[in-house]
């Protein structure tokens, strides 16, 4: 019996070759096809799969007497986010995210600025690695290493005291809605870990457009007669805006997600994180958190709709 098919040459398989990269090149969209479909449909199958297959569990029904949760449907749950003690959770939460994002904005902006107009060579090399040095340490080893410094009798507190803040600091800790006694139990010190930790991920973002900002322009001012503090409000500002949104993005989301720091720094409270973590993990509750998990999505797609007008896409 004879072969149906002959047997290959190499200079079949290099005509194959050639012709199947002809038609790339004549079809630049089926060849950007090709790459695209299969991180699109890991993203598809498994990221967004299994993201719409826990909001579809928030409109489960959680049984309160037997713990367990059945599969008919209700929006009880994603009613109860607006109960006063879980919208309390959720003002509580966006609040800090939006303060902790104008603060990193605040700090970082100085440093970006250096780094970006008065640093070259081996001195930028150096900042960059000690922007980026603390991102290497673990997450958790940062947080508890913040709860030791703020704690009664810690470094904060002893350069609080040595530089005179101290009545400040009593003051501050005692204003309705700052809450504690100490660093370490109040929303200050929450607030404080949450600067220093998402801090680099604003410096990078603002550096990087105040790179490509022209020194023409700087010089065109001058010569124009602005005053320093004029080209800072008239000319860098409104360009580094791009930047500092960019930036924003990062602070915003990680610090509206984060259980870790609320449970270790601060007083009593829960966020929408650690509301996740409590509802699934010790309740059982996971309609309820999956409920949860419908906020940040939802404020994140709001955040990401305003910072998209100011530019932060093209600055990322």
């Amino acid at each position: 019996m004879g072969q149906p098919f002959p047997p290959s040459t190499p200079a079949d398989r290099q005509s194959l070759v050639r012709i199947f990269s002809n038609l790339l090149y004549r079809r630049p969209n089926l060849y950007l096809s090709l790459l695209l479909i299969p991180p699109l449909l890991w993203f598809g199958a498994i990221y967004l799969g299994s993201l719409l297959g826990l909001l579809w569990q928030g409109f489960y029904t959680f049984d309160d007497f037997s713990m367990t949760v059945t599969p008919d449907l209700t929006l009880t749950n994603f009613g109860a986010l607006f109960n006063p003690a879980n919208f309390d959770v959720i003002q509580r939460t966006l609040t800090m995210a939006i303060a902790v994002s104008i603060a990193s904005a605040v700090v970082a902006f100085p440093i970006a600025y250096y780094m970006a107009r008065y640093t070259s060579g081996k001195t930028k090399a150096f900042f960059y690695i000690a922007v980026m040095m603390p991102m290497w340490a673990s997450y958790i080893v940062k947080a508890y290493a913040w709860t030791l410094l703020l704690a009664k009798g810690g470094v904060a507190q002893w350069f609080v005291q040595h530089m005179g803040l101290a009545p400040l600091l009593q003051w501050t800790l005692s204003v309705p809605g700052v809450g504690g006694s100490t660093l370490s139990t109040s929303h200050l010190g929450r607030f404080l870990v949450f600067v220093y930790i998402w801090l680099p991920f604003m410096i990078l973002p603002i550096q990087a457009s105040l790179e490509r900002l022209p020194p023409s322009l700087l010089q065109a001012s001058a010569d124009l007669g602005a005053r320093p503090r004029q080209t800072f409000m008239q000319v860098i500002l409104p360009l580094s805006v791009p930047g500092i949104a960019a930036g924003s993005i990062f602070t915003f989301s990680l610090t509206l997600g984060d259980f870790i720091v609320p449970q270790l720094v601060g007083p009593p409270g829960y966020f929408i994180g650690s509301m996740v973590y409590a509802q699934q993990g010790a309740i059982g509750n996971l309609p309820m958190a999956a409920a949860f998990t419908l906020v940040p999505i939802v404020l994140i797609a709001v955040y990401l709709s305003i910072v998209r007008r100011l530019g932060a896409f093209d600055a990322l």
